[in-house]
């Protein structure tokens, strides 16, 4: 019997002390930071830069996301090369996280959007909505098929773009029609270019709106 019990207070004492070192290292090192929603990196280069991580055109901005070398360097991007597009992939990403950090999405005013986050918060939003709703409301679309036919009419009359310009439509943004375009620079020659009409927010542009492309 004391041997049983000699055994049994052994292992008690060692669960104790297993918790005890269980307890030390968790205020040692303190809880694990909670993982952030992440941002669709890839989708931003692809919309800055066509996805092209090493690219520099020479308009002062380098790599997939298009960082200026103040931001690149204020944002600690030396420690991995002295321009954007000379850093790898997950470098620039690493640099990119510190920039939202500090400055917010809205630090690419433009391509910022492709990022993913409101094209989730609206497909939550559609999910929410009641079914309820969606067939209360579904009786008026005879009335809409029938406002169809003047749409039609309003964009055959729409005026084409001479060679050289572009006449804004609705839904373009300035990315966009820099990639379709093939404008040299980007959206941000684009703008620069066109500042005078545009004003100085990329990324309010209007229908009708005539753009200079070269």
């Amino acid at each position: 019997m004391a041997t049983a019990y000699s055994a049994r207070s052994r292992r008690t004492a060692l669960g104790t002390a297993l918790a005890g070192a269980a307890v030390g290292a968790a205020s040692l090192f303190g809880p694990a930071a909670p993982a952030s929603a992440g941002v669709n990196w890839d989708a931003v280069a692809r919309c800055e830069s066509g996805g092209n991580w090493k690219i520099n055109t020479g308009n002062g901005y380098y790599g997939g996301l298009q960082f200026s070398r103040a931001t690149w360097n204020g944002y600690g991007g030396q420690k991995y090369a002295a321009r954007a597009d000379l850093a790898s992939r997950s470098e620039q990403i690493a640099v990119a996280e510190k920039v939202l950090r500090g400055q917010g999405i809205g630090a690419w005013p433009v391509c910022g959007k492709k990022g993913g986050s409101a094209n989730a918060a609206a497909t939550r939003s559609e999910r929410a909505a009641p079914k309820k709703a969606t067939s209360k409301k579904s009786a008026p679309k005879r009335a809409a098929t029938r406002k169809a036919a003047p749409e039609r009419a309003a964009t055959t009359t729409a005026p084409q773009p001479s060679a050289g310009t572009y006449v804004v439509r609705r839904g373009d943004t300035l990315s966009e029609i820099a990639v379709a375009q093939r404008v040299d620079g980007g959206w941000r020659a684009l703008h620069e270019r066109n500042r005078a009409v545009v004003g100085d927010d990329p990324g309010l542009i209007f229908p009708g709106q005539r753009l200079r492309l070269r």
